[in-house]
């Protein structure tokens, strides 16, 4: 991507944590970015390209690799899960350098907006849900097997006790403002507790 096309997507998603997609006018847009009219309209011909290049750009930013997580461990995958949502959370701070602290709100609050105004966003979404649950149940399934965790609880009910519980950590800290509390440290005080009765 070039410095130009990175410059408008910054400037963009900026402008659109600030204000909802419907409130950002292409006028506002062109100029905060510094740029004339037409240079601009030469990256993006209308708001919609721009906000769903914008979005995607972050989204795709955040999302974790999961090939990058041991494997072989759950109790290591979790750590590395871990300590990556704090990346996370810097990640955005750097998309929203204008930004108070209560970032990652408007980010969720983002993300609502724009299922409402492109339908198509939720398949994305889905994907990405599908993904991780299935990293989660692949690392949770080898743990079983190695003997690492002794459970009556399934895989998949696993997987979602870790999903939902660093979706919730997340969004909490995010709506309190709270960025003195560390979202790793709070996973791992919890996550610690869940693995010890895993182990049984």
């Amino acid at each position: 991507m070039n410095d130009t096309r990175e410059h408008i997507l910054k400037v963009a998603f900026n402008l659109f944590l600030l204000k909802s997609y419907k409130e950002v006018t292409m006028a506002e847009l062109v100029e905060k970015t510094g740029m004339s009219k037409g240079a601009f309209y030469h990256y993006f011909k209308n708001k919609e390209q721009l906000f769903l290049e914008a979005l995607k750009n972050c989204m795709s930013s955040i999302t974790p690799d999961f090939s990058i997580f041991d494997k072989n461990s759950l109790y290591e995958f979790y750590h590395q899960y871990a300590v990556y949502q704090n990346r996370i959370q810097d990640s955005l701070q750097l998309y929203g350098d204008d930004l108070d602290r209560g970032l990652t709100v408007n980010y969720y609050s983002l993300v609502f907006d724009a299922l409402k105004v492109f339908p198509s966003l939720r398949k994305k979404l889905l994907e990405h849900e599908q993904d991780e649950l299935k990293a989660w149940k692949g690392v949770i399934s080898t743990a079983r097997k190695n003997g690492e965790i002794r459970s009556v609880m399934n895989d998949e009910q696993i997987a979602k006790v870790f999903i939902y519980t660093n979706d919730g950590i997340a969004i909490r800290i995010s709506l309190m403002k709270d960025r003195s509390e560390d979202v790793s440290d709070t996973l791992l005080e919890l996550w610690d507790s869940f693995y010890m009765e895993l182990k049984g």
